[in-house]
């Protein structure tokens, strides 16, 4: 039987009969259906009795399905590509994508729960560079941007697709290629500073380690400044993905505190000691500095417009699903974060 939740009459933004796309809120709801699209393309894949449940999801706001991601591995649909049907409009906006690609998290049914598992564990390790889904989905990112250009190219995904969203706008952002992108509960991963109760201890903790994280970053950078006339992270720092995370979430919530971190240490003066800190992690310059190569971590981005949803969320469950932001009645709150360099 089909979930209550797959079903758009039931579950979807249906507010939205009018698009204003030059409002926030509703392109949010807008890249977060597309998103649930590919969850429930992959599902009536899976369920091929039940009636297709998937098209409204992008068919309400005029778009169409384009190309699916299909993950070589176990035939599972990750992504897909949408390209908005130009007719729908009377006039062009600059705010209206020609094409968003989309990408799910992990699914629990058993066709392709070892695949995605398989996948969170790469992310885990920091190895989802690695891996052919992730392979395809540059692939596809490449060949859109190339065909339409970039600014007529948003990426969007949640949880683990989130993640390749993310990887796949930083390495387009590092050509100078710099797309919109709505990443929701992008998994943070790092030691679980949060849980400690202790305002100080956690306070104390994130100041040694950007401390520590600083200065080997400064001496990795001395050793390395006849390598490379420009720095990789400093590249990225004009791109500002949308961040969208849950407090109660505690896959994404370090997201908070990271950038909160940084902005707190800029007002006590030190924010060149928490810019340094921020470009690399102190696990990933421990391995190099043992000669043991380590990719950057995923998650360290220099800039984001971050938006956290402080709706109550009775469990861990809602606080991560997507469907939190499909509505028009919660409580957020957004602040742009702009690295300087």
């Amino acid at each position: 039987m089909a979930s209550e939740r797959d079903d758009f009459i039931r579950s979807g933004p249906l507010h939205l009969t009018t698009v204003n796309w030059g409002n926030v809120h509703h392109r949010r709801s807008i890249a977060a259906s597309l998103v649930q699209g590919v969850y429930v393309l992959e599902r009536d894949r899976q369920e091929k009795n039940r009636k297709a449940l998937a098209p409204p999801w992008w068919e309400f706001f005029h778009f169409e399905l384009f190309y699916t991601l299909v993950d070589d591995v176990d035939s599972s649909i990750f992504g897909a590509i949408y390209e908005f049907k130009q007719e729908a409009n009377r006039y062009y906006l600059a705010e209206i994508p020609r094409f968003v690609i989309a990408f799910r998290g992990t699914i629990t049914q058993l066709d392709c729960l070892m695949g995605d598992l398989s996948l969170d564990l790469n992310l885990i390790q920091n190895g989802l560079h690695q891996t052919s889904r992730f392979g395809t989905a540059m692939k596809a990112v490449i060949k859109m941007v190339s065909v339409s250009g970039a600014s007529n190219v948003w990426l969007t995904g949640h949880s683990l697709g989130s993640s390749i969203a993310m990887l796949a706008g930083k390495n387009m952002a590092r050509t100078g290629h710099f797309l919109e992108s709505y990443l929701f509960n992008p998994p943070f991963i790092s030691a679980p500073i949060e849980r400690i109760k202790d305002n100080k201890v956690r306070h104390g903790i994130r100041i040694a380690s950007s401390l520590i994280t600083a200065g080997l970053t400064f001496a990795m950078k001395v050793n390395q400044e006849s390598q490379q006339s420009e720095d990789p992270f400093d590249v990225l720092s004009t791109w500002i993905p949308n961040l969208f995370v849950n407090p109660s979430d505690h896959l994404c919530c370090e997201y908070i505190r990271h950038f909160e971190h940084r902005e707190n240490m800029e007002s006590f003066g030190a924010g060149g000691i928490a810019r340094l800190a921020m470009k690399n992690s102190l696990t990933g310059l421990l391995m190099n500095a043992m000669g043991w190569e380590y990719q950057e971590e995923l998650q360290l981005i220099p800039s984001a417009y971050l938006t956290i949803n402080r709706s109550p969320s009775p469990n861990f469950k809602r606080a991560h699903g997507i469907h939190q932001w499909f509505r028009g009645d919660l409580s957020l709150h957004s602040k742009v974060y702009q690295y300087k360099l």
